[in-house]
């Protein structure tokens, strides 16, 4: 052999007892062919402190039966670290609380069949009447909360942030156009006063609540990055100054908005940054609506960024090559099955 060639030699065993761990080596990747060449790329694998999580968005508006449940089930097999849902989990719109306790059960029920541990936000059809606000605190606590997980910043909002008077007046108008649809069709929601109310469609974030967030916001000014979780999109009111206070504190840094509500899937860009509305995970779909589709959502974070895959349901399948729980037999996309 000669010299040249021992050196390649030396060099390349060197290099492959690197790439194998020792037994003190916390290292997980181990490799222990033969060969001086090496059959992979020279990316690096992922930091260690990358994550996934999940999102999914509404089921109300009239619940498609069992999608949901196929969604936690499909959300077991891809095995997000934590899962958060935007809202709009019961039918609610009730001050009777044996009702509201049996939908809240049943949706619980659903919810912990998921591995993952799942995130609750609040969304109109939730938090409809002061009546539904104390049985939401008392059964989950907080309307509004932050938590941190991995140097990530997530902020969940309340955007039924009214006074009582003002939602119990929401509350009204909403029994009102429910009545008209009921009689009518759905066709006279939208010259109903509730359908023409900013409330309905926008929200509202208190003033209360933008103190609570802006101070959050600013005694964690190193994450790495910020998610803002919400049911409505509360930027979209003419003049709103409250989450415009959120948005202020936020600037400088970068941070993703998840919401719900329309039923339909929608990416903006706003101040830069990135705006994504959820479409359903069992809500009723509108066919007119582009992106009217049943959907999860997987984010993987990491300190190179955050990556978004939307992944509908019909097409995640298990190893035998099925949806879970029968689910080709429902539909997920109103457009493309006749509206089932």
């Amino acid at each position: 052999m000669s010299r040249f060639a021992l050196a390649a030699w030396l060099a390349a065993a060197l290099w492959l007892a690197g790439c194998a761990a020792s037994p003190d080596d916390p290292t997980p990747f181990r490799y222990e062919g033969p060969g001086n060449a090496v059959p992979w790329t020279g990316k690096a694998f992922d930091d260690s402190d990358a994550f996934t999580f999940a999102l999914f968005s509404d089921l109300t508006g009239g619940e498609r039966p069992r999608v949901f449940e196929v969604a936690v089930a499909q959300l077991n097999l891809l095995r997000p670290e934590f899962v958060i849902g935007v809202g709009d989990l019961i039918e609610g719109g009730t001050t009777d609380e044996a009702q509201l306790a049996r939908e809240w059960d049943s949706f619980d029920r659903r919810a912990t069949a998921a591995r993952a541990r799942l995130f609750y936000t609040g969304g109109n059809h939730d938090l409809t009447n002061p009546v539904m606000w104390t049985v939401y605190e008392q059964r989950y606590g907080a309307r509004y909360y932050h938590f941190l997980y991995k140097d990530t910043l997530f902020l969940v909002l309340d955007t039924e942030d009214n006074s009582a008077t003002a939602q119990w007046e929401l509350h009204a108008i909403r029994d009102e156009a429910i009545a008209a649809v009921d009689a009518e069709g759905w066709g006279v929601f939208k010259d109903t006063e509730y359908g023409r109310s900013p409330a309905r469609r926008y929200g509202k974030v208190s003033e209360a609540q933008a103190d609570y967030f802006v101070d959050v916001i600013e005694r964690h000014a190193a994450v790495r990055h910020t998610f803002v979780i919400l049911h409505k999109p509360v930027w979209e009111q003419e003049n709103e100054q409250e989450f415009a206070r959120i948005e202020a504190a936020l600037a400088a840094r970068p941070y993703t908005v998840f919401y719900g509500h329309e039923h339909s899937y929608l990416h903006e860009l706003r101040h830069g940054r990135d705006y994504i509305r959820l479409g359903t995970t069992g809500g009723v779909q509108n066919p007119r609506k582009d992106m009217a589709i049943d959907h999860v959502s997987l984010v993987t974070v990491s300190d190179s960024g955050v990556d978004i895959a939307n992944l509908q349901l019909s097409g995640i399948f298990g190893k035998d090559g099925r949806i879970p729980l029968d689910g080709e037999e429902l539909c997920f996309d109103v457009r493309a099955c006749g509206g089932q």
